[in-house]
């Protein structure tokens, strides 16, 4: 059993390492932007993070082995950020402007919710997952479409739109709906699928009127949080 764990342990690494080595490349050979590459980091690490869950068995230990993933690349982030780790295709990967210690703030708090939320929900109920990826869906699209397509701006918070707003609600709750279905059709979770839609619809509103408020650097913490209070009311 715990055999069978590493090799899943070794699995997610290896496909987590290898998404973001593949987008720092892409960012240090200007492919993509810096701000491009970081979202795309943002958006696609948890879901496949959080589907590689299901490689791993019920043992206790299964979720302090998966932990590992997100609290490795965590502390590899905190020590670029500190300058302790020279790797400048990753600082070209997830700063906005190429300063290394733009990786103290969303992505190190990005990192340490993920290794909370791997420890204490796990596979065990739904609440862990869709804290995650509403926050990888729902924030990491919202700078996107709210840049790019944002022309009403919101009246408690002029720097965000009503279009990124909406982004981030529809964004979250399809990333998170999606990862439901495959949960619920492998058996991780008890069908059907629809019953988690309305506690997902209402967590996902939640959520997206938190990334709402005018707050800066810390919906990587705001959100999941949030979304984790709400989702004790059902599970």
């Amino acid at each position: 059993m715990l055999h069978n764990n590493f090799l899943a342990l070794i699995v997610t690494f290896a496909v987590s390492l290898l998404w973001l080595r593949i987008n720092d490349f892409a960012a240090a050979r200007g492919w993509v932007s810096s701000r491009l590459s970081r979202k795309i980091i943002h958006i696609g690490t948890g879901p496949l993070f959080v589907l590689c869950w299901l490689l791993f068995d019920d043992a206790p230990s299964a979720r302090y082995l998966a932990a590992l993933v997100p609290l490795v690349i965590t502390v590899q982030f905190a020590l670029i950020g500190l300058g302790l780790w020279k790797d400048e295709a990753a600082v070209q990967a997830m700063s906005r402007t190429g300063d290394r210690r733009e990786i103290l703030r969303g992505p190190l708090f990005y990192g340490i919710v993920f290794v909370v939320l791997t420890v204490l929900y796990w596979k065990d109920s739904p609440t862990g997952i869709v804290a995650l990826m509403l926050l990888c869906g729902g924030d990491g699209i919202a700078d996107l479409v709210g840049r790019h397509w944002g022309r009403h701006p919101l009246p408690w918070s002029r720097q965000k739109t009503w279009e990124g707003s909406a982004a981030v609600f529809l964004g979250g709750w399809l990333l998170a709906a999606a990862v439901l279905g495959v949960y619920v059709a492998v058996g991780a979770f008890p069908g059907p699928w629809s019953a988690y839609l309305p506690a997902l619809t209402v967590i996902a509103l939640a959520a997206a009127l938190v990334e709402s408020l005018p707050l800066r650097e810390v919906d990587n913490l705001t959100m999941p949080l949030v979304a984790v209070l709400v989702a004790r009311l059902w599970w």
